[in-house]
């Protein structure tokens, strides 16, 4: 196994880069507990917890969908 590194231990939630943004806000658990933030990052425990939390109803999913990059098309 390799060296952790940060970005493997944490999620990066930017609203702004959220797909279904505006679509999904109002069910979103960001939404719910903290109100549309322009980003926020929360670690692997935290996710696991509103994980927990999401899976027992008390609050709703994260509803994150980052962009996918796609690939490089060149023209001939």
């Amino acid at each position: 196994m390799g060296p952790v590194t940060v970005h493997d231990m944490t999620t990066r939630i930017d609203c702004d880069t959220c797909v279904v943004r505006g679509l999904h806000c109002h069910d979103c658990v960001v939404t719910v507990l903290l109100g549309p933030p322009p980003e926020l990052t929360i670690d692997d425990d935290e996710r696991a917890a509103l994980d927990v939390l999401a899976s027992g109803g008390l609050v709703p999913p994260l509803r994150l969908v980052e962009p996918v990059v796609g690939p490089v098309v060149e023209s001939a």
